[in-house]
């Protein structure tokens, strides 16, 4: 489960003259999310943001649940446990900012980047070496796969 702004963006927003909103994603994180899918992960997006072109690029990797304009995160989180009976002891969440914490409090491994705000990092049970959109996605994933044996199964992703 990740957020988007300040974990797979580097939480910065440029805004065109025409005021279009854009944001730049690590391809890294992306081949990464995709390997977890095929290696059979659910991959969960909660984002306060409600960037469409972001919902269009998560959909492209193959990423069905995507809750975007999320203002109270641990609601969208129990809805999306609940549907696919999942249990938060069996749940990474990487976030970085204050409205992660209440969902990060509940998962088994909570994971940041390493730009997080103190208070998130405070209650991380991983803090990656990388910076939120330079491959702190790609760090946690791929840690995962390897200590469960599935990285490099899926490298035709």
């Amino acid at each position: 489960m990740f957020d988007v702004d300040g974990v797979l963006t580097n939480g910065m927003i440029h805004i065109s003259s025409t005021g279009e909103l854009t944001r730049l994603m690590n391809t890294k994180d992306g081949f990464a999310m995709k390997a977890a899918l095929i290696a059979g992960y659910n991959v969960c997006i909660i984002s306060g943001g409600n960037n469409e072109g972001v919902r269009k690029r998560l959909e492209g990797l193959g990423i069905k649940n995507i809750y975007l304009g999320a203002h109270a995160k641990i609601e969208l989180f129990n809805d999306y446990i609940s549907k696919n009976n999942i249990k938060p002891e069996e749940i990474l969440y990487m976030g970085d900012d204050l409205p992660d914490f209440p969902v990060m409090k509940l998962v088994a491994l909570a994971t940041c980047p390493k730009d997080a705000v103190p208070e998130i990092q405070g209650i991380s049970n991983y803090i990656s070496q990388k910076k939120g959109g330079l491959g702190c996605v790609r760090d946690v994933i791929e840690q995962v796969l390897k200590v469960q044996g599935k990285w490099g199964d899926n490298f035709n992703a």
